[in-house]
């Protein structure tokens, strides 16, 4: 294992071919189960290992040199590199180093960040003789210095247009340059959310989205939170009117916004926005596709992990009619209780028990989990939260195919294996009854597929069946609403939907019913985009009112 010095942190790198030393690597570094990287020397090799299409050709080629989600053929890789998934990530040489490497090197290389789990890449060469020495066994330094510490940007193909889920590399800080009478309003830094976080600087109809840093509950990534938020202050001479924050009271980026809030306003007197995490998501994919501030309302259908509600409830399957001003809550899925709160987000089998309760339907054999005093928490509601999120349904799922029972390694890993085992069944057409309504009941699903698992029914078969299923209720909810509102314009966002199978057939069949789709594709989908939902919402508001 090699620890690199690139162009935006230090990188590790192996011989993909190496179970044994790809092992190696997760154990110490603390990564387990999470798809590792891979780096190619040239498109012929990629071809060797991925299926690949011309407009995939073209953007592994191109200058950002993102890493590439691709469909992995029948190859001698570490089987570990990405277990029980369908695609792999894959990138080409992006520096005069690395192509002078991989020149030598004929074979794949995993290359993933520099760091232990979690924590932002490494940097220094000092720092990182000292913080790799128990993962790397050699490295390679230079005394070229990271000032702007960057991720590798990663990048899926959806009906043929590039799609960025993670924006760093090679697209940020490229400006986004808005609608013309974004021009006329103030400028604004938007604090973005505290997953996938990135911040925003929107003045005179610009807006700068920083790289992805990452978790902000992890002290490093404050660290390089501030750190970049200083640098692009100065780079771009920049001061704010308003600051916009997520509505959550908890996040760090909210803190953070407050204080930055308190510290201008004795010089300049700058003012804080809130803003709803789900309208955020909604006005970033309408400020990527140039609407001016006063665009009349689209229907947006944002399905995530979790947001902070309007009502102070968790909210993450959301219908909502929404403009650059304000935004009403039309329908969403049904509340199931979080059991143990955020403990919910890594177990999964908690989020089945919940549903199955809830539904009303016989419970399964949970072995060795204190079922009793888990009825007994959502009963009394003690430390059990309702949620209306769309990732734990898949959780609960994922946990009925035996998927990750137990726990998540890593964010999504339970609707990750969910999507690979239903694109193996691409032909099925079957699905489960749900019922619409303003209120999606989850009942008619779970009835489905259990009655489907005691006739022996393949994982395959069911996981399929599960996607259809939420396809046609997502696009006859939204159909059904954009018609009672007179609607045509329908916006899809939220991590959720960078399941592309999930994505590109809701997109389809809306589209089917003459409605103009939008989905974001220079900003993420997750909680990426969030800053630049949060500035298009901020710089449009009225505070007077």
């Amino acid at each position: 294992i090699v620890a690199i010095k690139g162009l935006g942190g230090f990188q590790l790198a192996l011989d993909a071919s190496n179970e044994a030393a790809v092992a190696r690597l997760r154990a110490r570094k603390f990564r387990h189960g999470k798809p590792l990287a891979l780096m190619v020397r040239d498109v012929e090799m990629v071809a060797k290992i991925a299926v690949m299409n011309d407009s995939e050709k073209a953007l592994l080629q191109s200058w950002q040199a993102p890493i590439l989600l691709l469909e992995k053929c029948n190859v001698e890789l570490a089987p570990s590199i990405a277990s029980g998934q369908n695609r792999l990530g894959i990138m080409l040489p992006n520096s005069p180093l690395h192509h002078i490497l991989l020149r030598a090197i004929n074979r794949p290389i995993v290359l993933t960040s520099g760091n232990i789990s979690d924590e932002p890449q490494v940097i220094d060469n000092g720092e990182a003789l000292e913080k790799l020495a128990g993962i790397a066994d050699l490295w390679l330094l230079h005394d070229r210095e990271i000032v702007n510490r960057i991720d590798d940007s990663v990048v899926q193909l959806i009906d043929k247009t590039p799609q960025i889920l993670r924006r760093a590399r090679g697209y940020a800080p490229a400006p986004l340059v808005l609608h013309d009478e974004f021009k006329h309003l103030p400028s604004i830094l938007a604090m973005g959310a505290d997953i996938k976080n990135t911040f925003c600087l929107l003045d005179q109809g610009r807006a700068i989205v920083s790289q992805h840093m990452g978790d902000m509950q992890n002290p490093q990534t404050q660290r390089d939170f501030h750190h970049n938020l200083q640098l692009y202050h100065q780079i771009y001479d920049f001061t704010p009117q308003r600051v916009a924050v997520d509505m959550h009271p908890n996040y760090f980026s909210t803190r953070l916004g407050q204080a930055q809030v308190e510290k201008r306003a004795q010089a300049d007197g700058a003012e804080i926005v809130q803003v709803q995490h789900h309208h955020a998501h909604i006005a970033a994919v309408m400020a990527e596709h140039k609407m001016p501030p006063d665009a009349p309302a689209v229907l947006g259908v944002v399905l995530d992990g979790l947001g902070y509600g309007a009502d102070a409830t968790i909210w993450g399957g959301e219908f909502l009619l929404a403009d650059f001003s304000e935004y009403k809550r039309l329908a969403h899925f049904m509340p199931i209780p979080l059991l143990g709160g955020d403990k919910a987000n890594q177990q999964p089998w908690r989020n089945l028990l919940a549903h199955l309760y809830v539904a009303k339907l016989p419970l399964p054999d949970f072995p060795n989990k204190p079922v009793d005093m888990m009825v007994q928490m959502i009963d009394k509601d003690i430390n059990s939260p309702k949620a209306s999120s769309a990732g734990r349904l898949f959780d609960a799922v994922a946990a009925i195919l035996d998927i990750c029972f137990e726990q998540q390694k890593f964010e999504g890993e339970a609707a990750m294996h969910l999507q690979a085992l239903a694109e193996k069944c691409q032909e099925e057409e079957g699905f489960y009854p749900v019922e619409i309504g303003a209120v999606l009941q989850w009942e008619g699903l779970w009835s489905g597929i259990l009655a489907d698992l005691n006739k022996g029914t393949s994982r395959e078969i069911i996981a399929s069946r599960f996607h259809n299923s939420l396809v046609r209720v997502i696009a006859k909810t939204a159909k059904n609403l954009a018609q009672h509102h007179n609607i045509k314009t329908i916006v899809l966002s939220g991590g959720v939907f960078q399941n592309s199978l999930l994505l590109l057939r809701v997109k389809k069949m809306l589209e089917s019913s003459s409605l103009k789709v939008l989905v974001p594709c220079l900003f993420p989908l997750n909680d990426g985009g969030i800053s630049l939902g949060q500035a298009a919402i901020a710089a449009r508001k009225n505070l007077t009112n």
